[in-house]
């Protein structure tokens, strides 16, 4: 028994002393621990000296001799006593203590540290110490137990906790084990530790505002109580040219001028921050800033702050704010801007003249609900019975935002449509248009369109207005009936595509629509009109035209031409027939002409012969029947001739023998032939020849020709007694012969049919013909390309002119002439 009793006093023994060595290392040396006069520390120390010398008593008896039982059992009891009291003296003040020893984990020995915020309560949670310190307070306990464990260099710091609270660590290591005691700070320490934390928040603060000041691109001081500069920001070190912030100091470089220092010095003399905008140097270029200074209680600081470009923009602005006012000074309408005050900041000269306001007045800046109150007075709103309800209403987009859109109806008879927009500063922009006019110009229009409609309605064309996307817009009763589409549909705006699908029903003609539809849906720049007949199945004929408008939009018509075509059909084929019948008259003439010709050739012949002596002597009464017979067989003759004449021109087979025609001459031989008829009708023959016309180019048997026929028809309504006159000239390219009788005359109203044949009229004369002279000459003068003009004056006489080309007519000519004239 006595060798175990040993090993257990041994063990108590070397706890006695490893308790002790902790005590020792926590409370020998700590700055801040107990004093050595504190009866608790004094009372302490004697248990663990105690605890020392009983161990090493112990030991040694244990190692020298066994002792007795009852002296073993008191010892042993007398050591756990001491243990206790250590204990509890430990216990005493609340604390955490971690131990580290070499080749062992760590351990939390004691932790009676309560109330601390935001410090936990178990072990592995309180090893991390990073989670629950800020991270300033574990980063500075990381630094001191990396000292502590690689030198054995001690620590006492006030740590934060992340909840805001604070404790005091101690770090102590003796031999290969370290200790850290955590304890609760109060009193001046816990100050201590506010100071500290605002302390370290200062710093941070100082840090990060001059770290921010530095990177700003502004110009930034800071100046003692004595005016000195003390620190300077980057931008401020740039715009003075210097090299360093201490070259700043060192020099006192200023930024602004002497005036302008003076000018702070003296608003900050009185406590109050000075403010300006200044030009100052900076970078070498001297620039607008705006200069900013706060006074401190022991100092001032500044800033400079670099508003060129703000300035350059408040003149840009400015410049587009006068050009927008004096544009807005220019238009018709109405305009007024009011800002957050509900105060009047802009109008224009069409608002004042709408409401007829006095500018002076207006220039005063009134409220809104202030010019509503004038206007009212002067009757100049919409009568309304509720005036503070609907003013409320006017009003109500200063608070709601809401846009203000109304048509007043002015007791002058006027109507203003008066719309509103929120401005993005806070303000209300009107716009006050009068419409009177418009509307008034929409009523006419309304009106018009009307009459239009109506007037469409009762055309017989239908008409058909087609849109630039291709529907119907427009049309009339006539077009609906034309192509039996119902009203009801076309009232909807169809497409012309299905307009062209119901009217294929009656015209299939799709090459016909397909044109239609292209003129009505094309895009081209140069859109062409087109137009047609369309025949129906039903014997129906529709005329149409499609006709592009310049506003892109199409009119097509249609018209029912189908009486039309009747009647011309009938006039077609009437003039057929008679055209027929004058081939058939012509026929019949020239063929009866020739029949007569010969015969009457042989009367002439026979009558030749009885008149001449070698037949036999007559008495006077036979040679006077037998003159007669011979005379009316020559006229006779002579009309059948005409015929023939006319009927050989008509069937185009009168070919003409040009030549050199002498005008005296050709006269000569004409005058020749009637010279008799002039002495029995007592008649003057006055002659008068151009000395300029000399010859021209015909065929001067048919200039002969007519020359006969005009003295002819001049001799037989030319009064005894009286004169016929030729007279020729030159005229343009022309050859002109104008014969002149001092005759009857003719009426105006049948100067027209004497050139027509078989037209004989003796207009109160003895005169009597077939109707065929004049006809024969303009026949004859126009196949040689001439002309022929009639004027008379009835009681005047007449006077006839043909014309012809100097030159003669050319081949090409006389041949279009000759096709001309085999035409009905």
């Amino acid at each position: 028994m006595a060798r175990p009793r040993a090993e257990v006093l041994l063990l108590l023994g070397a706890s006695l002393a490893v308790v002790a060595a902790l005590l020792i290392a926590i409370f020998v040396g700590t700055p801040g621990a107990p004093s050595r006069g504190d009866s608790a520390f004094t009372l302490l120390l004697s248990f663990i000296a105690s605890a020392i010398v009983m161990g090493g008593v112990f030991t040694f008896r244990a190692a020298s001799s066994a002792t007795v039982d009852h002296d073993a059992h008191r010892e042993i009891a007398e050591l756990r006593r001491n243990l206790v009291t250590v204990e509890a003296i430990l216990k005493a003040e609340p604390q955490v203590l971690v131990y580290w020893e070499k080749g062992q984990s760590v351990r939390v020995m004691m932790h009676t540290l309560t109330g601390v915020a935001g410090l936990p309560w178990g072990e592995p949670e309180l090893l991390r110490f990073g989670g629950w310190l800020d991270p300033p307070s574990g980063q500075e306990l990381k630094t001191g137990l990396d000292a502590l464990f690689r030198d054995g260099q001690p620590f006492t710091i006030l740590l934060r906790t992340a909840a805001g609270a604070h404790v005091e660590a101690d770090g102590r290591a003796a031999g290969g084990r370290a200790i850290l005691r955590l304890r609760d700070v109060a009193g001046r320490k816990r100050d201590l530790a506010r100071i500290l934390d605002q302390h370290r928040q200062l710093v941070r603060d100082t840090v990060a505002g001059r770290k921010l000041l530095n990177a700003l691109p502004m110009p930034a001081w800071f100046r003692g109580a004595d005016g000195r500069i003390e620190w300077v920001n980057d931008a401020y070190v740039k715009a003075v040219e210097a090299s360093s912030e201490a070259e700043v100091r060192e020099r006192q470089i200023e930024l602004l001028e002497m005036r302008q220092r003076q000018a702070v010095r003296t608003s900050l003399s009185v406590d109050v921050a000075y403010r300006d905008r200044v030009h100052i140097i900076s970078g070498g270029v001297r620039k607008a800033h705006e200069v900013v200074v706060l006074p401190l209680d022991a100092g001032s600081v500044g800033a400079a702050i670099d508003v060129t470009e703000i300035e350059s923009a408040q003149d840009e602005i400015a410049r587009h704010v006068g050009a927008y006012e004096r544009t807005l000074d220019r238009v018709s309408t109405g305009v007024a801007i009011f800002g957050p005050d509900q105060r009047l900041t802009f109008f224009n000269e069409a608002y004042r003249k709408l409401w007829q306001l006095d500018a002076d007045w207006l220039a005063t800046h009134p409220s809104d609900g202030e010019i509503l109150d004038r206007l009212r007075e002067v009757s100049r709103l919409p009568e309304v019975q509720d005036y503070k309800g609907w003013k409320s209403k006017v009003l109500g987009g200063y608070v709601t935002g809401a846009e203000y859109d109304d048509w007043w109806h002015l007791l002058d008879g006027r109507t203003i449509h008066v719309t509103s927009a929120r401005r993005p500063e806070g303000g209300i922009a009107y716009i006050y248009d009068d419409v009177t006019q418009k509307i008034e110009l929409e009523s006419r229009y309304n009106a018009l369109i009307d009459v239009q409609r109506e007037t469409l309605d009762h055309l017989e064309e239908g008409v058909a207005l087609f849109a630039t996307d291709g529907r119907l817009q427009l049309f009339n009763s006539a077009f609906a009936q034309i192509w039996k589409l119902p009203r009801s549909r076309l009232n909807e705006g169809p497409h012309i595509d299905e307009v062209i699908r119901q009217c294929l029903t009656l015209y299939a003609d799709s090459a016909t629509w397909a044109r239609v539809g292209r003129a009505v849906t094309g895009i081209s720049d140069r859109r062409q009109a087109i137009d047609g007949v369309m025949e129906r199945p039903d014997d129906t004929y529709i005329e149409y035209a499609v006709s592009p408008l310049p506003d892109g939009a199409t009119l097509i018509t249609f018209v029912d031409v189908s009486d039309s075509k009747r009647y011309a059909r009938t006039l077609t084929e009437r003039n057929e027939a008679l055209l027929a019948a004058d081939t058939l008259k012509n026929q019949f003439i020239s063929h009866v002409s020739y029949e007569l010709r010969t015969p009457l050739q042989n009367v002439i012949g026979f009558s030749e012969l009885l008149a001449s002596p070698r037949t036999g002597e007559l008495n006077a009464q036979q040679m006077d029947y037998l003159g007669v017979i011979s005379s009316q067989s020559r006229s006779l003759l002579s009309i059948i001739n005409d015929i023939l004449d006319l009927a050989t021109i008509d069937a185009g087979a009168l070919e003409l023998t040009l030549a050199p025609v002498q005008v005296r001459a050709v006269i000569d031989r004409s005058v020749e032939v009637v010279r008799d008829r002039l002495t029995a009708s007592r008649l003057n023959l006055d002659i008068a020849v151009a000395d300029d016309v000399v010859e021209f180019v015909a065929d001067e048997a048919r200039v002969r020709q007519v020359l006969y026929n005009l003295l002819s028809n001049a001799i037989g309504f030319s009064r005894p007694g009286g004169g016929v006159k030729i007279m020729v000239q030159r005229e343009p390219g022309m050859v002109a012969f104008s014969v002149i009788d001092s005759g009857v005359g003719i009426p105006k109203e049948r100067q027209a049919q004497v050139l027509g044949r078989f037209v004989s009229d003796g207009q109160g004369s003895k005169h009597r013909g077939a109707g065929l002279g004049l006809s024969i000459v303009k026949s004859l003068v126009e196949l040689h390309g001439g002309t022929v003009e009639l004027f008379s004056m009835p009681g005047y006489g007449t006077t006839v002119t043909v014309r012809f080309p100097e030159f003669g007519r050319a081949p090409d000519r006389l041949a279009h002439n000759t096709v001309a004239s085999q035409s009905p």
